[in-house]
């Protein structure tokens, strides 16, 4: 095949030496700018750490209104503007820190749960609150959105002119998978949003030299943007700022008397703390430590549970305090489990008690759900720390704990306690229904009612709701010989009554909506809906997108279709394979690379054989979708990890297959290559709003929306007549 892509591009806008470096440096700057803003922008504003897919839909609807303008002057400062005027407001510290109120704005809603969310005031207080989060956040995804467009417009336009459209938009996947790397590695080493900057500057600069429209200007801003970015990253007062792969983390110096030595802060809201609660430190500051309350931590007490622990697991161990109250009590064997590596750092770095060195300590950086199903080993006592994190995974609605929770979870953390065995799980329940929905969780999977009661705030530790089960024997014992334990949780449950209903939903790998009270669309995503109404019509007037985009063309719809579908789809996989392979980083970034793979592998095969009938790979894409709706890929789970990752890999890659066969084989054929991608990406766009449909109906019945949507784009496909295929055969030559 004669690469026609390598020929060098030349209009009034860009001069580019090489079609095919312009498409793979746009779609890495792409791929690049859009996941750094969604890791960004969901850390300072902690909002959108909840509702990432917020951010990821208007990146889409940026990239879509360049691809319908592409034949419009690319003017790159109308990047580099918007994305100054954001640095700028992220860099000083007075609008910086009224951007991140936007969380506790849109916060008084009562029907989504963050942390430390309360409702302020009167009704009129919240109404003008959340009237001023959403005006906010509206001009804060305007400058995201006109920070894509002339980004779509130039890769648009590299489409457009591309005599081998198979070959160009495989090099835009492969460039798209290079930018997801990108950040993979950067995640790897803990590199700050400073260097993220540096990186799409370098970029950008590549674009700017080949930009024939204001160079000076350009590479001036582009100065100015490095320069703010610095200061966008600085944390006054912090003792370490880490950027894991998951989060923020920010490590301060408690004063004398506080709660801990040390506290970490998780995308600028106060997390967990560090405390040395050593019999020689507790008893030398008896003003600080009351003796009342010596050894009926939230940490000390699952290990006064079980007559005599040998082995211990935690879940959610956090920086080491389970871990040290554990060999405090002489347990001989520890398994500490935590998802965070920065965090198992802080804790062997920081920790007084320094737990994580003792031998006998097993630390373990896994997801706890995928360490319960690989896991062959049993405990004296599994203890669930409180392990709550409010950050959700890569284009889902599910947040990283929500799995951990479920009835299928706790069944699989049941199978790994030994005979005679305890179960013990502390959560900051800020509602009942949660609190209520874990004890009905946990009665289900044990058949009897859990020992619950509130653990109160003190210097011993943060407190929380903590549930007992498991051995009910054995718990009722030491309840018996323990007066001190007895009194206390008696105590506690005159103190703090929870009032539980026991009418909760119980959360399963298909609805594992933990902090949604009943099955329904949150009132702040029908806002966010209408705020993205908002911005697309707003955008597509700006843009002027109407001068050439047919909304009712039939292949728009056809696009549109096949991008709402594959999305959805991708959804799908992430939530499956997180629950079999487990919610990590690594796992996600695998499975989108791979689904970019796969498109790849499509590709080739539309290349290989042009003239293969469309109506059997639509049936096949179909079939698989549904078929999958009936395939519980959870219970591969027990499987050796290479086994598993192959079929659940290839079970969810089948339906992509077929559709990234569908989508080239309609895209080498479309007229304007800009628009159809447009379309697909408003259409993705579109399946990122319609996720939150899972709140209602589940996660697996999204697999039948998807094939609603595949059997919509069939509906709206051009009709292959032999002279386009005659086309298309022509073109892979």
């Amino acid at each position: 095949m004669k690469n026609k892509t390598s020929q060098p591009f030349h209009d009034q806008d860009l001069t580019i030496p090489s079609q095919t470096w312009g498409i793979f440096f746009i779609s890495i700057l792409g791929l690049f700018v859009e996941t750094l803003f969604i890791r960004w922008i969901g850390t300072e504003i902690r909002i959108f750490a909840y509702l990432q897919n917020t951010i990821l839909v208007v990146c889409f609807l940026g990239l879509g209104i360049g691809m319908f303008t592409s034949s419009k002057p690319i003017v790159i400062k109308q990047s580099l503007f918007p994305l100054t005027i954001f640095l700028l407001l992220m860099a000083i510290p007075m609008t910086r820190l009224a951007l991140g109120n936007i969380s506790e704005m849109l916060s008084t809603l009562e029907d989504f749960v963050i942390w430390s969310n309360r409702a302020r005031g009167d009704l009129k207080t919240q109404i003008i609150l959340l009237l001023a989060g959403l005006a906010l956040t509206y001009g804060v995804l305007i400058l995201i959105v006109d920070i894509f467009v002339p980004l779509g417009r130039i890769l648009g336009r590299l489409m457009n002119v591309n005599q081998n459209p198979i070959c160009a938009y495989s090099i835009n996947i492969f460039g798209s998978i290079l930018g997801t790397w990108a950040f993979v590695l950067l995640s790897f080493f803990y590199q700050p949003p400073f260097t993220w900057f540096l990186i799409m500057a370098g970029l950008l600069a590549l674009f700017i030299f080949w930009s024939n429209r204001d160079k000076k200007l350009n590479f001036a801003l582009l100065g100015v943007i490095i320069l703010l970015s610095w200061f966008a990253s600085q944390v006054p007062g912090a003792l370490q700022v880490v950027w894991s792969p998951y989060q923020k983390l920010v490590v301060r110096e408690n004063e004398a008397g506080a709660l801990g030595q040390y506290e970490v802060e998780v995308n600028n809201n106060s997390y967990q703390d560090i405390m040395d609660l050593s019999d020689q430190y507790v008893s030398a500051n008896p003003d600080i430590y009351p003796s009342e309350l010596k050894g009926l931590s939230q940490y000390d007490i699952p290990l006064l549970f079980h007559p005599e622990p040998r082995s211990l697991l935690v879940v959610g161990a956090g920086t080491g305090n389970d871990v040290a109250a554990a060999l405090r009590h002489g347990v001989a064997s520890v398994t500490a489990v935590e998802i965070d590596p920065a965090i198992i750092t802080m804790g062997k770095e920081l920790h007084p008690e320094q737990p994580y060195a003792s031998p006998g300590v097993a630390i373990i950086n896994d997801d706890a759900r995928s360490f319960f199903a690989t896991t062959s080993e049993k405990y004296d006592i599994i203890s669930f720390g409180l392990l709550d994190s409010h950050t959700t995974t890569s284009m889902t609605n599910a947040r990283l704990d929500h799995y951990v929770y479920t009835k299928e979870s706790i069944l699989q953390a049941k199978s790994r306690l030994k005979d005679g065995g305890i179960l013990t799980l502390t959560f900051y329940a800020q509602r009942v229904f949660i609190a209520d929905r874990i004890e009905r969780v946990l009665e289900e999977v044990f058949n009897q009612a859990p020992l619950v009661f509130v653990v109160e705030p003190s210097t011993y530790g943060r407190g929380g709701v903590m549930f007992i089960t498991g051995d009910m024997e054995n718990i009722q014992k030491q309840l018996a010989v323990n007066d001190r334990l007895a009194a206390y949780i008696k105590q506690q449950q005159k103190i703090y009554s929870l009032q539980l209903t026991h009418q909760t939903k119980v959360i399963t790998d298909d609805w594992p909506y933990l902090y949604l009270e009943t099955p329904r669309i949150p009132t702040l995503y029908y806002l966010l809906i209408g705020v993205t109404i908002a911005l697309f019509a707003r955008s597509y007037r700006k843009w002027k997108a109407n001068d050439n985009t047919a909304l009712i063309n039939r292949t728009f719809w056809h696009f549109f279709f096949l991008g709402a579908a594959f999305l959805l789809l991708e959804v799908q996989n992430i939530s499956k394979a997180s629950v079999v392979l487990g919610n990590t980083w690594q796992v996600n970034a695998v499975i989108i690379s791979s689904v970019l793979g796969v498109a790849l592998i499509a590709n080739w095969i539309a290349y290989k054989f042009p003239k293969i009938p469309i109506a059997p790979i639509y049936a096949l894409l179909i079939g698989t979708s549904l078929g999958l709706y009936f395939v519980d890929l959870a219970r591969f789970g027990f499987l050796p990890y290479p086994t598993k990752a192959f079929i659940v890999g290839t079970l969810t890659s089948l339906p992509m297959l077929f559709s990234g066969i569908v989508f080239v084989r309609s895209f080498a054929i479309a007229e304007n290559k800009s628009n159809a991608l447009g379309a697909n990406l408003i259409g993705a766009l579109v399946g990122a709003l319609l996720q939150s449909i899972t709140f209602v109906i589940g996660i697996k019945a999204l697999l039948l929306v998807v094939a609603g949507f595949y059997l919509l784009s069939l509906f709206t496909a051009q009709v292959q007549s032999k002279v386009k295929e005659k086309m298309l055969a022509e073109t892979a030559k």
